[in-house]
């Protein structure tokens, strides 16, 4: 198979096109509105069992550009080892790699030995795709549209996490908020000045609206304000509604290029008639200045107070209970002197040697000592590797996904994806804060657990010898 001679997407200003994982082959076009177009194929967004993106891709010309993603809901380590390592082969050199949203068929699993869904961090794929496939770009995902303290700190601190693994660009989930978008350019400005930033948009009509919000598409928000103005234009005049809705996604893109921003990911765009009258709409403001953009689309979306596309909640910054600062610095103090210190290391070395306790009764007696012992405190699911000291001893288990390096997208005002409890990385950014511990949830990559050692004691595992 020849090798697929993909375009780097760091030129002036480019656009992502999003393609669903579908057989049917569409036209892909190389320019829109002159802006050149890179072709980018989702994975898992429909159904948990939608074709490969490495499939889809084998559907369209080589010349094609192409970004493959990679969701990491229901995968390990090892499918995506599979995947980064089938892209070096065929010859792709863009890949965008995600956790994911909640799967549709997620298992719940309790006990030691229950299995339960497990997703892939995209903190971990950039680590694995930077050791097996350097040659090949990374993209990540940021979800700035945050408006509580801790879930938005958690955001950026799990950025700075995927930069620090090796992603090369980053793509900021759909959104409408000006400002949000405003500073997410600002920070990676600041902080990650090499690394380029793209907004994800979208012509948002009021059908595809209603149906995010009526199924609560994680991490997308959508005020009353900007789903009634939807719906009064819609009922006001169909034409100029639709006028409006690619008017909105024309100057979204155009604000973007003013600030700095390399490109847009472009999605519910597949058709050539669609493309068309985004085209049209950005041929009529291509020559709007910056002021004169935003003015526009001020005016365009009835913006007052500039905050109508953010929640309207009262948001406050919580404080952190003291039994969790004293459970902090207990189970901190009792790690450092029984796990990591020179005495204990010794000690420990003797006590867990792993031949001692290969026997099958002593290891399912150590097994549930170790579950027993630290399942009420902390949570823990005998993952055989234990990240606490990492995590500011908040076990990762406790979070649906398992995700120790940081939050998903899909949070809501603290609130887990999932909905039944508020999120641990939340409750670790706040932690973090009070007790100076911010460079952690930074700079702290931590590995991914792989199956097998899934089951086993933690407590061998880290006394045996690195």
């Amino acid at each position: 198979m020849p090798l697929h001679t993909d375009s780097a997407p760091y030129q002036p200003f480019s656009i992502f096109l999003e393609f669903l994982p579908t057989k049917h082959v569409q036209p892909v076009p190389s320019h829109i509105a002159g802006y050149p177009v890179m072709m980018t194929i989702a994975d898992r967004v429909r159904t948990d069992d939608d074709p490969e993106p490495l499939a889809i891709a084998q559907n369209y010309v080589a010349e094609i550009p192409k970004i493959l993603h990679f969701s990491g809901k229901g995968r390990d380590i090892t499918d995506f080892n599979c995947f980064i390592q089938a892209a070096q082969k065929q010859g792709y050199s863009n890949v965008l790699l995600l956790t994911g949203d909640k799967l549709k068929q997620h298992q719940n699993g309790q006990g030691i030995n229950t299995p339960r869904t497990r997703y892939l961090e995209s903190v971990n794929a950039v680590m694995q795709s930077k050791k097996l496939a350097p040659e090949i770009k990374v993209g990540v995902a940021l979800n700035p549209f945050k408006y509580a303290h801790a879930e938005h700190t958690a955001q950026y601190y799990k950025l700075d996490k995927k930069v620090h693994a090796g992603a090369d660009y980053v793509i900021i989930q759909l959104g409408f908020d000006l400002d949000a978008l405003r500073h997410a350019k600002q920070y990676l400005g600041d902080h990650h000045a090499g690394v380029d930033l793209y907004a994800c948009v979208m012509p948002l009509t009021l059908a595809r609206a209603e149906f995010m919000y009526k199924h609560q598409v994680a991490g997308i928000v959508l005020t009353p304000h900007l789903l009634e103005l939807l719906k009064q234009e819609q009922e006001f005049d169909i034409l100029v509604a639709e006028q409006n809705v690619y008017a909105r996604c024309a100057l979204q893109i155009l604000i973007c290029r003013h600030w700095g921003f390399a490109g847009v990911h472009l999605s519910a765009c597949h058709n050539v008639d669609e493309q068309r009258k985004l085209e049209e709409a950005l041929a009529h403001y291509k020559n709007y200045s910056l002021e004169q953009c935003l003015q526009e689309w001020a005016l365009l979306n009835r913006l007052e107070s500039g905050d109508e596309f953010k929640p309207t909640v009262n948001i406050f910054k919580k404080a952190v209970p003291s039994e969790q600062v004293l459970k902090f610095k207990t189970m901190q103090l009792m790690h450092d002197s029984m796990f990591d210190s020179k005495i204990a290391r010794n000690v420990g070395s003797k006590v867990f040697n792993a031949k001692l306790w290969s026997g099958r009764f002593a290891n399912k007696l150590l097994l549930k000592s170790e579950y027993f012992s630290k399942h009420g405190v902390v949570g823990c699911e005998s993952c055989g590797q234990c990240r606490l000291a990492d995590t500011l001893y908040i076990c990762p288990e406790t979070c649906p996904k398992g995700l120790a390096n940081g939050p998903c997208g899909g949070t809501t005002l603290d609130r887990c994806e999932f909905g039944d409890r508020e999120c641990i990385h939340s409750v670790k950014a706040r932690l973090a804060e009070q007790t100076h511990q911010i460079d952690i949830l930074k700079d702290r990559l931590i590995d991914t657990v792989p199956i097998e050692s899934r089951g086993t004691s933690s407590w061998v595992n880290w006394f045996q010898p690195k």
